[in-house]
């Protein structure tokens, strides 16, 4: 089936690349220490194996404007000459501080109101918390991440297992921020969680948390929660190959546990996924609902005046195709059957309609350059839709019909 993502290593998000443009990543929370466990909003749960750019921003400017502003140049950071180097040997300086200021503010209930107003944040406390530890495992993180990339090309089962059983499973909270950098460079990460199904002998979320694995489970979530972010459909110009490319992974990581461990009714991992996975679902049901609609006035002659090729419209209508074509491909993963379904149905009778319309017109005018695009992008959308060889008939009756004209 033809499809926009390129691979699924495409569809992994890529590790954070140090200062490339000196401008833009100096920039970064912390400048750049802990961007491995940074993810987009939204962020609907607060797992505690990643934070959000925006509460990373959120803790940085608190540490450079209150915590050490004799420490940190904030003209420095404002201006991206201060960079992880720099940051680095202050590191143990800026961590005492700011654990004094939380010890003061976790001890007056008027000084964490003032901080939850100052954050804009109800949950600012407990990010604060992630970031410090993030920031404590800093030399750690690239590792977890290279980890995460050796695992793609790791045939021995055994030695996978011996890696995650080497995993800090004693320090959940290090293990989750660890896991979480280390998911997000996995390709596959079904692999992950069957080891660990074999490694604690049950596959209950129960047993695999006795064997110190739930950091594995959020970190998985975190991931998938963080493809949100990608899933813009409004405007014709939306990033389809980015969106499904967004939708394979997410498919992916849902299903490395759905598919693998037993989960409790009513449990948190339970709720988690069901309200993720019906964030994602309105977000794409919409656009769904279109692509009928979409197809048919991309190919419809205008009634009136001259006939011309609506390029936005036939853009929008093949993107719709892949669009469903992604959807397909992800609906176990998606709550979009209905919807699904009668798109996917009525697609393929308006395309078989159009393609034969266009047929016939260009039997009648072969030279009719309109014709022509309209029933290209028809033989694209139905190769998407069906199939490849289906596609190659439909090339092959167009150059038949050209003939006969």
């Amino acid at each position: 089936m033809n499809h926009p993502a390129k691979s699924i290593n495409a569809s992994a998000p890529q590790p954070a690349r140090a200062a490339a443009r000196a401008g833009t990543a100096v920039r970064k929370p912390f400048c750049g220490l802990i961007d491995p466990i940074l993810v987009n909003e939204p962020v609907p749960f607060t797992l505690s194996g990643s934070v959000s750019i925006e509460a990373a921003q959120a803790a940085w400017v608190w540490v450079v404007r209150d915590i050490c502003p004799n420490l940190i140049s904030a003209e420095a950071v404002t201006n991206g000459t201060f960079r992880g180097a720099d940051l680095e040997p202050l590191m143990p300086e800026v961590l005492s501080r700011m654990k004094a200021a939380l010890q003061k503010v976790d001890g007056d209930i008027e000084s964490m109101r003032r901080l939850k107003a100052q954050f804009g944040r109800d949950n600012a406390r407990e990010e604060i918390g992630i970031v410090m530890a993030a920031l404590r495992a800093r030399a750690l993180l690239p590792k977890a991440q290279a980890f995460g990339k050796a695992i793609n090309t790791m045939s021995d089962d055994g030695a996978l297992s011996s890696a995650l059983q080497a995993m800090p499973l004693q320090d959940p909270q290090l293990a989750a921020l660890l896991f979480h950098a280390t998911v997000g460079l996995v390709a596959n990460p079904s692999r992950l969680v069957s080891t660990v199904v074999k490694i604690s002998g049950n596959a209950t979320e129960t047993a695999i948390a006795r064997n110190g694995f739930s950091p594995l489970i959020e970190a998985i979530l975190g991931q998938a929660q963080n493809q949100l972010r990608h899933l813009q459909l409004s405007g014709p110009f939306a990033d389809i190959d980015l969106v499904c490319r967004s939708l394979d992974r997410f498919h992916r990581l849902v299903r490395s546990l759905s598919g693998y461990i037993e989960f409790a009714r009513g449990s948190r991992t339970t709720q988690i996924l069901g309200t993720i996975t019906k964030m994602v679902s309105d977000r794409v049901e919409p656009r769904l609902k279109e692509v009928v609609t979409d197809l048919n006035q991309a190919m419809r002659r205008p009634r009136e005046g001259a006939d011309r090729i609506d390029n936005d419209r036939l853009l929008g209508a093949i993107n719709g195709v892949y669009l469903l074509s992604a959807v397909r491909d992800s609906r176990d993963s998606l709550a979009l059957n209905a919807v699904f379904d009668q798109a996917w149905s009525q697609t393929g009778q308006a395309l078989e309609l159009h393609v034969q319309r266009n047929l016939e017109l260009l039997r009648q005018d072969p030279s009719d350059p309109n014709t022509a695009a309209r029933l290209d992008a028809a033989i694209k959308m139905a190769e998407i839709r069906f199939n490849a060889e289906y596609a190659d008939t439909l090339k092959r009756a167009r150059a038949a019909a050209e003939r006969r004209g």
